[in-house]
């Protein structure tokens, strides 16, 4: 997060936002303006809150269970700002391959679900096209005592889970 620097800190280098090369989110809210920086070694992501025109900006670092991870990312938009070269993300920053495509799975089940009342898709139905798209899933009581149900059913609450404020414990990394 970025605001006005306290007074006696004019001296502060300049940042102009708007300078960056690729920007690719900008969205004014009642809450500020949040960003999304491109750059070669992963997008920055910045919540500008109401700054004095032309003030110099200071880092704000909330002190919660990710401040490691907020002053990591701090640091690395300081390098960039810099004119450091990019960098491998820290830990935590992305998802690795295996996780993004089990998120985007659960976001394929979540939405199914959601459309249940349009679509009418069963638990069955949400197993045989996204968790076990290449396998032939049983019927009846066979797929009523299977191990594969009780998956989709534990994937299903996750898909739900993280809609319900669980993805919070993703953006700490």
């Amino acid at each position: 997060m970025l605001d006005t620097a306290p007074p006696g800190f004019a001296e502060a280098a300049p940042f102009d936002l708007d300078a960056w090369p690729i920007i690719l989110a900008d969205h004014t809210l009642s809450t500020g303006r949040h960003v999304v920086l491109g750059d070669i070694d992963g997008p920055h992501r910045l919540w500008v809150r109401d700054p004095l025109k032309g003030s110099a900006l200071a880092y704000v670092i909330v002190r919660d269970d990710a401040v490691d991870l907020r002053h990591a990312a701090a640091q690395r938009l300081d390098r960039r700002l810099a004119g450091a070269p990019p960098m491998r993300l820290p830990p935590g920053f992305a998802p690795t391959p295996f996780q993004r495509r089990r998120l985007g799975m659960l976001l394929d089940i979540l939405d199914a679900v959601l459309g249940r009342e349009r679509t009418g898709i069963t638990t069955h139905e949400i197993a045989r096209r996204h968790v076990y798209p290449a396998m032939n899933i049983g019927r009846g009581n066979e797929w009523k005592s299977s191990a594969e149900r009780r998956r989709t059913q534990r994937l299903i609450d996750e898909a739900l889970a993280l809609m319900n404020g669980g993805y919070r414990a993703l953006l700490r990394g």
